[in-house]
């Protein structure tokens, strides 16, 4: 086995007996025959272990997935350590799950794709370590996956999307714009220069105490916002989008926390409620922040298609544009997005909600595409490493904001 790097910890190997088991789990099928090419995706990149068997037609044949959110609403956010052992807890069982419910045998599998970058160090490594045992054991190749690629061609299993096309990435843990021109060929146009919305969402949660409120409770903190806003008006507070004047496809969202931080405070000491209680002004105040991010996420993705097709690297009649992660679940920033296609002549396209936050269908699909493009399957996996931080595909976010293209205004009626 290989030595990982030492932030992830000592993965040692299971002893042969625990091997055993593992395998004696298995119905093996000696005389079934699979005509299509297929695919184990294992996902532990943060705080999701999750496991999938697809086929090249884009057959999900099984999937099995343990989700941390419990746990870390508790703790009021992601403790590395504690997702490493509960990945460490049940990835054994989400793999066999997986395979179980595919009824296809790991001697019968083409190759095993798993998340490698970027994401949490403890996370990935856990992963990384029980599929390179899995691909010794049963010698099959090996596809290292990086994450955003996968999130940014999941919609190909679903639809027939052609490239290029642009896509747009936002979660709690990115935020990035990229022309997608092939299976690994990605042009940077612009990235979360400092926190992604996700996180933003989740901390303006943590600070109204969303988790007290009675409908809020089970929620997540981006899910939280989203359903309390329903109740405000996103106009009660006047909350300005964040780099209004830097004509880049760059996105910021550190700022509009700390605005919005500010206001709980004040309103705060003006409602005469400490700390930690429910502000009578709570949904005004989700109202106001959600908008003003869908508004700057618009914007900046307006720009991104006028550069495209500025350069010609979208067709100007039939550009897609992709959004998916997490945050691409919220409503009211598809909606947003969706006043932005229709103004550009764009097709909006976004994967179902369960396939936006992190599963092992977009792995072993991600998978699928790089066997089938002969690129970047791996028969020797000495020296492989996971890379907690992890660029996507050329940089040109330069040259984007060299452009300096300016964008029309749009109403933003949703």
């Amino acid at each position: 086995m290989l030595i990982l790097n030492k932030t992830a910890g000592v993965f040692s190997k299971p002893s042969r007996r625990k091997t055993y088991e593992f395998l004696r789990s298995f119905t093996f099928h000696p005389g079934k025959l699979f005509l299509h090419k297929l695919v184990l995706g294992i996902e532990t990149s943060c705080d999701d272990t999750a496991a999938a068997v697809v086929d090249e037609t884009g057959n999900v044949l099984g999937e099995a997935i343990h989700s941390q959110t419990e746990v870390h609403l508790k703790t009021g956010g992601i403790v590395p350590p504690v997702a490493q052992q509960l990945h460490r807890e049940n990835i054994q069982r989400i793999v066999q799950e997986a395979l179980s419910a595919s009824k296809v045998s790991p001697s019968e599998l083409s190759a095993i794709a798993t998340t490698v970058k970027p994401g949490l160090a403890l996370s990935l490594g856990v992963g990384l370590s029980f599929s390179l045992q899995l691909v010794e054991q049963f010698k099959k190749p090996f596809i290292p996956i990086h994450h955003m690629e996968a999130h940014a061609l999941t919609i190909r299993l679903l639809n027939k999307v052609q490239f290029p096309f642009l896509v747009l990435l936002i979660s709690g843990g990115h935020c990035l714009l990229a022309l997608v021109r092939g299976v690994s060929d990605f042009l940077l146009l612009g990235k979360s220069l400092d926190i992604a919305p996700g996180d933003m969402l989740d901390k303006v949660a943590r600070r109204l105490s969303l988790i007290k409120h009675p409908e809020c409770s089970t929620m997540s903190g981006g899910k939280a916002i989203e359903h309390l806003a329903k109740q405000g008006n996103k106009l009660h507070f006047d909350i300005k989008p964040p780099m209004q004047h830097a004509k880049n496809c760059d996105f910021s969202f550190s700022g509009l926390q700390h605005v919005v931080d500010r206001l709980i405070t004040q309103k705060e000491k003006e409602e005469g409620i400490p700390k930690g209680q429910i502000l009578s002004s709570a949904a005004h105040i989700a109202a106001a922040v959600q908008h003003t991010a869908a508004c700057h996420i618009a914007k900046r993705t307006h720009r991104a298609i006028l550069f495209c097709k500025q350069r010609q690297l979208l067709s100007q009649s039939n550009a897609v544009l992709v959004v998916s992660g997490g945050v691409a679940s919220n409503l009211y920033i598809r909606k947003a997005l969706e006043i932005v296609t229709n103004a550009t002549q764009c097709t909006l396209l976004c994967p179902p909600p369960r396939l936006c936050t992190d599963n092992g269908i977009m792995i072993a699909w991600n998978g699928i595409e790089r066997l089938r493009a002969g690129v970047g399957v791996l028969h020797n996996t000495e020296g492989i490493r996971y890379e907690p931080k992890c660029p996507l595909g050329v940089d040109i976010t330069e040259e984007v904001g060299e452009a300096a293209i300016k964008v029309p205004q749009l109403k933003m009626e949703i």
